[in-house]
């Protein structure tokens, strides 16, 4: 007789968001606590399949109680809590912390939902200027992907995705300190010699455009990019038996991307080289 081992029932807690109660596990964050009571809190660092950084500051929330504001990305509940997402100073912390990035880096390629939430808080780009912008030149060292630090906002998800969330690889990693730090190889030597194994999932996970598919970037720059007249078609992966989901993105009958879906229980986004990048054989012009 085969025994079943059921597993033992996760104990839950009851917290106050924004003036009404939600219990969740006690296994939650006040970031899934707060989006179950519906609350908007933006996020730029925090992705669902890695392991939460806390660097942007953007999901702050203000807990009764505590001095400082906490980052719900990564603050567990506990009973009692009582927890407000968009105070006035909730507010005015994200809203610095958005005119502080503007005044760093390049932030022309965010997502669609981050420009909303700068809307919605009323960010005031260039008010800091851009005396601390960061100025490198494009690190173009092969024809996969391209590092534009330029645009870097230093969330360390790249280095989360390398690492142990995902590829187990720990090509890169930050260094540096202050605002000279960036992302960067051992002793900062060029990819093709590093130990990077070229997955792309560090490309999967940039929120800001500074790690890019070297087509997406040569088509940028000569101003044929354009996603209007692009179709994105999921389809699995055929180099293996695993299974992974790819979401091809088609402009002009021709592959320019490679996604994964985020949700998606095998691939959770991540992929490896020839799901991402070897797909050029499809549209070679060679016999």
């Amino acid at each position: 007789m085969i025994e079943q081992r059921i597993a033992d029932p996760v104990a839950t807690v009851t917290v106050t968001i924004d003036g009404a109660p939600v219990t969740m596990p006690e296994t939650a964050t006040l970031l899934e606590a707060s989006r179950a009571a519906g609350a908007d809190v933006p996020t730029l660092c925090y992705l669902e399949t890695l392991t939460p950084f806390n660097s942007c500051r953007l999901c702050v929330v203000e807990v009764a109680g505590s001095r400082t504001l906490v980052p719900s990305c990564s603050r567990m509940v506990e009973e009692g809590m009582e927890v407000q997402t968009d105070s006035d100073r909730v507010q005015h912390t994200r809203r610095m912390v958005y005119e502080l990035l503007d005044s760093t880096v390049d932030l022309s390629l965010v997502d669609d939902e981050t420009t909303r939430q700068m809307e919605r808080y009323g960010v005031r780009t260039n008010r800091f200027g851009d005396g601390y912008r960061r100025t490198e030149a494009v690190k173009i060292e092969d024809d996969l992907y391209v590092r534009d630090y330029e645009k870097c906002i230093m969330c360390y998800r790249c280095v989360a995705a390398c690492g142990p969330d995902a590829q187990n690889t720990f090509a890169i990693d930050v260094a540096g300190r202050g605002l000279t730090s960036t992302i960067a190889t051992e002793y900062d030597i060029t990819l093709p010699d590093s130990a990077c194994v070229y997955c792309g999932n560090c490309v999967g996970v940039c929120p800001t455009g500074a790690l890019m598919f070297t087509s997406e970037y040569r088509m940028r720059e000569s101003g044929d990019w354009d996603e209007d007249r692009q179709t994105v078609t999921t389809t699995i992966c055929t180099f293996c038996g695993v299974g992974c989901n790819l979401e091809l993105h088609v402009q002009d009958n021709r592959i320019v991307k490679v996604t994964s879906p985020m949700d998606h229980e095998v691939t959770s986004g991540h992929l490896c080289i020839k799901g991402r990048f070897g797909y050029a054989h499809i549209q070679s012009e060679s016999p």
